[in-house]
């Protein structure tokens, strides 16, 4: 029995990460005439966070906050760094070494007092 070239197979897989990170697997199929590897790849992505961080100065003093961005997955990151808004200021990039927590330092100098 053959399957033409146009027919499929379907195999349902159930893939349940308890983390975010990066998933590697692989599926070997065989029969008595064939062998077939497949490398799988997941990717994972931790649901979006709101946070809000509030800075309390005196009038034109700068104030910095280490913000933790912890990497649970096996592999390293590298964020880059949007800042919008007038006065702060931080690294433009980060990178979070697999199963480390590194600091992001967001600075807020402010020019006028407001």
């Amino acid at each position: 029995f053959f399957l033409a070239v146009s027919d499929t197979v379907a195999l349902p897989i159930k893939f349940t990460p308890k983390d975010a990170g990066c998933f590697r697997c692989q599926i070997v199929l065989k029969s008595s005439r064939d062998i077939r590897v497949y490398e799988i790849e997941c990717v994972v992505s931790a649901e979006q966070a709101d946070a809000q961080v509030e800075f309390l100065t005196p009038a034109f003093q700068m104030v910095t906050q280490e913000i933790p961005i912890s990497n649970k997955s096996n592999q390293d990151w590298r964020f880059e760094a949007v800042l919008e808004g007038q006065c702060f200021y931080g690294p433009p990039v980060l990178n979070v070494r697999e199963g480390e927590t590194a600091q992001y330092p967001l600075t807020f100098k402010p020019v006028a007092e407001s």
